[in-house]
């Protein structure tokens, strides 16, 4: 009976806690953001000098996605903090009984005091893996549309009205240029 007990708080919980936003609730939030700031193509001017070298997605993306690695790094280290903490909970509490903590062959202990620490540590744990493993994921995403966008080609814009040449060929140098009316 202990056994069952101890393992439901270990469950994985589906839903976020009142007042916590949930990853994917947070991902979908920032793409309707990002969607809506992204300007139309009639809002665009057909001659305009800034032409746009990368996708309103590719730009603003990289940006959303290295702050959402750094909140999840912050969310990693907060349940490792409150991992640390249920576990030195645990150690103070075994380290006041007499006998100690005294555990079960499985691993479980027999003091549901201790085990609820326990099991909240491991919980906690398993939590922050999450969020670093998903903030490492995000990260590494990021870094492939930095990557991406810095690859892409660049084109000049439409409206240069001179562009100068210079050209070296053996012995003589070439100094040319084209003028747009």
């Amino acid at each position: 009976m202990h056994e069952g007990a101890g393992r439901l708080s270990s469950r994985r919980q589906t839903r976020p806690r009142n007042g916590e936003i949930g990853t994917r609730n947070l991902l979908a939030i920032l793409l309707v953001v990002l969607l809506a700031v992204s300007p139309l193509s009639a809002q665009q001017g057909t001659d305009s000098l800034l032409r746009r070298s990368s996708p309103t997605l590719v730009k603003y993306g990289k940006w959303a996605m290295v702050a959402a690695s750094v909140g999840m790094g912050l969310k990693a280290a907060s349940h490792h903090r409150a991992a640390d903490r249920d576990f030195n909970r645990l150690e103070s509490y075994c380290g006041s009984q007499p006998a100690g903590c005294p555990q079960t062959p499985s691993g479980s202990y027999f003091d549901p005091v201790a085990e609820r620490y326990y099991q909240s540590s491991v919980s906690h744990d398993r939590h922050a893996r999450g969020w670093l493993l998903g903030g490492e994921a995000t990260l590494l995403g990021a870094a492939g549309l930095f990557v991406w966008e810095l690859t892409r080609p660049k084109s000049l814009p439409k409206n240069i009205p001179f562009e100068p040449e210079i050209r070296w060929t053996g012995a003589e140098t070439l100094v040319g240029g084209k003028l747009a009316f």
